[in-house]
């Protein structure tokens, strides 16, 4: 019996080399004329939740992966869940908390989206302290359950997420659904934030966006950050392109105390309000840069449900552009899920994810609350 491969890419690092988002072996393609052909057909404000991408349309990689690198991937010697911890003041950390928000913002190549996890696939990745879980946890609709936590510096951030993709005429946006909680419990802080929304752009000019509105709310110390991510002019004009502008404001007083400014893929400043000074919180080359693929440290201990082994022949088919490998490599892992289902259902069986109790209401959507209160170390591994 052939050993299943399992297949690590490289993050993605800056917006300069967005072209190059695996190992620096694979190149998206330049596929725009077969993205038109893919779409026209849809009708605008189509649900593309179960919409399925042919292999040429994906980057190697899970969704799931993509999710977890948005977090354990910074440049070496970048801790910036520590530096928030260090904070001195409830107002301090709020301040890294939004350079954290923006630095889990990440470019990505036009034409490929990464695969849609199946049900009950994992992922599970340490760097240093931090050890981060993703599982999947509902595969209709597509919903992901995140924990991460750094048991040293007692941090811990949990995500439920939904993105449901919407057909705009001009491109797809994922409108992303779920509150992002990040604790920090030597202070007694949790803040609560939401997601920006994903425009996958192809008309009039192809590219990648985030957009949308983001709140950063401590209520436990009252401090809220807002942040827009700017959406461009149709036509691209302006000053507008990757634009995050927003403010840090006191709920109790409603003071204004500060103004940040600047762009998601390069750097973001901050401006007092009361004596007008400026200073970076955010430099994307600085935290994105020189990022490392996670490496296998402990083999028998990867889960069978692992992102990197459930889609590894397919990820190495897409890396060596073999198209036909890749179909049928697709094929298969869907087909099996297929099967399994069926059992399921005729059986009576409910599917019960193993690493998240999960619920929903209508208040609050679907919410996803961790067995296990710190995350177990990973047998892969980043720098």
């Amino acid at each position: 019996m052939e050993t299943k491969k399992i297949v690590l890419t490289k993050p993605f690092t800056t917006i300069d080399n967005q072209s190059s988002n695996s190992d620096g072996s694979y190149k998206a393609p330049n596929i725009l004329h077969q993205v038109l052909n893919l779409f026209k057909n849809v009708r605008l404000g189509s649900d593309l939740s179960r919409f399925k991408l042919p292999p040429i349309f994906n980057m190697p990689k899970s969704q799931l992966q993509w999710y977890g690198e948005c977090v354990y991937s910074t440049a070496t010697g970048v801790d910036l869940l520590n530096n928030i911890n260090n904070g001195k003041t409830a107002l301090d950390r709020l301040i890294s908390v939004v350079a954290w928000t923006i630095s889990t913002t990440r470019p990505q190549s036009f034409g490929v989206a990464p695969y849609n996890p199946i049900l009950g696939e994992t992922h599970h990745v340490s760097k240093g302290n931090l050890n981060v879980l993703v599982e999947q946890v509902s595969h209709h609709p597509q919903v992901s359950a995140f924990h991460a936590t750094d048991q040293k510096e007692n941090i811990e951030i949990i995500l439920c997420h939904f993105p449901v993709p919407k057909f705009v005429g001009s491109g797809v946006e994922a409108i992303m659904h779920g509150k992002r909680k990040l604790r920090l419990h030597n202070h007694g802080e949790t803040y609560e934030m939401n997601c920006p929304n994903f425009l996958f752009r192809f008309l009039p000019v192809p590219g990648i966006d985030w957009v949308g509105d983001v709140t950063i709310r401590c209520h436990e110390t009252g401090l809220v950050a807002e942040l827009g991510y700017i959406r461009q002019s149709f036509f691209g004009f302006g000053g507008n392109r990757r634009r995050i502008k927003g403010k840090i404001f006191d709920s109790l007083t409603m003071n204004v105390l500060y103004i940040v400014d600047g762009h998601w893929d390069s750097t973001v400043t901050l401006k007092d309000a009361s004596n007008a000074e400026v200073r970076v919180i955010y430099d994307a080359k600085q935290i994105l840069s020189g990022l490392h693929t996670p490496f296998v440290k402990d083999p028998e201990n990867v889960w069978p449900t692992e992102s990197a082994l459930v889609w590894g022949e397919l990820s190495q088919a897409i890396i060596s552009n073999d198209w036909e490998k890749a179909r049928e490599a697709k094929k298969t892992v869907e087909e099996t899920q297929r099967i399994l289902q069926r059992e399921r259902e005729s059986k009576r069986e409910i599917w019960i994810p193993k690493h998240f109790i999960v619920s929903q209401s209508n208040e609050d959507g679907w919410s996803c609350s961790p067995i296990q209160k710190w995350v177990p170390d990973a047998p892969i591994v980043t720098l």
